[in-house]
C-alpha cells in the first residue's frame, strides 16, 4: 500500500516543487520500491541500447537524464558503457546517484523547464528511462535530447502503456514521428514489452495479468546534410 501511494504521489498533478520534494523523500527508499514492483525499465532500456551500439561502448559519452538513484547507469555500466553524465531534479535523488560512483558528472536539471546543462552535439548516447510520462516531463522536451545528441547517435526514451499513460503516449508517439518526418532522426526500435512492472491499481492492471506493458524506443540521429553551395 505504501509503494501505491508513492508511485500515485510523483505520477498524481502536484505542482513540480511539490513534486521534487516527494522525489527527494523518496529516495532513501526508492530502490526497494520499485524492487517490489519488478521495475524492468532500466535493464530493458539498456539491454535494447546496448544491442542498437555499433562499437565497444567504453569510450562513449553518455547522458543519462532523469537519473534517479542510478539503475539505469548499473545497466548500462554491465554492458561496458563507462563514461556517464547523469542530470536529475531531485537533489536527494541525485545523492543516491552519486554515491553509486558510476556517474563521471552529475548535475541537477528539471527538463522541460530549462535546458540540459551540456552543449549541442555532445553525446554518443542519451537515455531517459521512466520520466516520460503523465505529470512528469512534457513531449516537448525532445527535441532539448537530440540538440546535445552527436549526429549519428542514440537516443533511447520508455514511457509506460498503461491506461492513465494513454494519453501521455500518443502526444509523445506523434511528437517522435514529426522529429522523423523532418529526418531529425530515425527509427531503430519501438518495442512494446509486458511485465514492465507490477500494476499498482485495478484500473491500471493490463489484461488482468497483475502487471502494466511499456515501450522501449531507439532512435539514431540523422547526419546533418551539408550545406550545397550555389
Amino acid at each position: 500500500a505504501g509503494v501505491r501511494e508513492r508511485v500515485a504521489a510523483v505520477h498524481g498533478g502536484a505542482a513540480l516543487p511539490e513534486r521534487l520534494r516527494l522525489y527527494d523523500g523518496w529516495a532513501a527508499g526508492y530502490e526497494q520500491d520499485v524492487a517490489a514492483l519488478e521495475y524492468r525499465a532500466p535493464h530493458l532500456a539498456a539491454a535494447s541500447l546496448a544491442f542498437a551500439f555499433p562499437a565497444p561502448p567504453a569510450e562513449a559519452r553518455l547522458l543519462d537524464v532523469a537519473c534517479g538513484t542510478g539503475l539505469v547507469a548499473r545497466e548500462l555500466h554491465r554492458r561496458g558503457f563507462r563514461c556517464l553524465h547523469g542530470v536529475d531534479g531531485s537533489a536527494g535523488m541525485l545523492e543516491r546517484a552519486r554515491s553509486t560512483g558510476l556517474y563521471r558528472q552529475l548535475r541537477r536539471c528539471v527538463l522541460g523547464q530549462e535546458p540540459l546543462p551540456a552543449p549541442a552535439e555532445h553525446y554518443d548516447a542519451v537515455t531517459v528511462v521512466g520520466a516520460l510520462g503523465e505529470g512528469q516531463v512534457p513531449s516537448s522536451a525532445v527535441p532539448e535530447l537530440l540538440r546535445v545528441t552527436k549526429p549519428g547517435g542514440f537516443l533511447c526514451l520508455t514511457t509506460r502503456s498503461n491506461p492513465s499513460n494513454l494519453r501521455y503516449k500518443a502526444e509523445l508517439e506523434a511528437a517522435l514521428e514529426r522529429l522523423e518526418g523532418q529526418g531529425a532522426w530515425r527509427k531503430v526500435l519501438a518495442q512494446e514489452l509486458e511485465r514492465w512492472e507490477r500494476a499498482t491499481s485495478e484500473e491500471e492492471n493490463t489484461q488482468g495479468t497483475g502487471y502494466i506493458s511499456g515501450v522501449v524506443y531507439i532512435y539514431q540521429k540523422c547526419p546533418v546534410p551539408p550545406v550545397k553551395e550555389d
